[in-house]
């Protein structure tokens, strides 16, 4: 049973950085996509970030590019978003998630993705 815990989020002040990891078990990490997603309070859950299985391709919501960076460690299982200069608009729920495959043009649908962690709070105080 693969399952993805997402780890990291927290209060941070506006213009601070925070790491957000994902943990993933049960299956073969390093062959699969990986992506972050976030919900915030009372809109639709919306795509972040995503990375290739190897982390050659890397892809961003305009928003947080050039601010966020997602990477990948495969020998240890790991999915990371680094974001910096955070914004109080970033604050939401931060989701992991496991692509069908090793990449897609759909990286940013939630259909393209089969398993989701638990969600991690980040709060960016003004």
């Amino acid at each position: 049973q693969v399952q993805l815990v997402e780890s990291g989020g927290g209060l941070v002040q506006a213009g601070g950085s925070r790491r957000l990891s994902c943990a993933a078990s049960g299956r073969t990490f390093s062959s699969y996509a990986m992506g972050w997603f976030r919900q915030a309070p009372g809109k639709e859950r919306k795509f972040v970030a995503a990375i290739s299985w190897s982390g050659g391709r890397t892809t961003y919501l305009d928003s947080v590019t050039g601010r966020f960076t997602i990477s990948r460690d495969n020998a240890k299982n790991t999915v990371y978003l680094q974001m910096n200069s955070l914004k109080p608009e970033d604050t939401a729920v931060y989701y992991c998630a496991g692509g069908l495959g090793p990449w897609s043009s759909s990286y940013d649908r939630e259909s393209y993705y089969a398993y989701w962690g638990q969600g991690t709070q980040v709060t960016v105080s003004s």
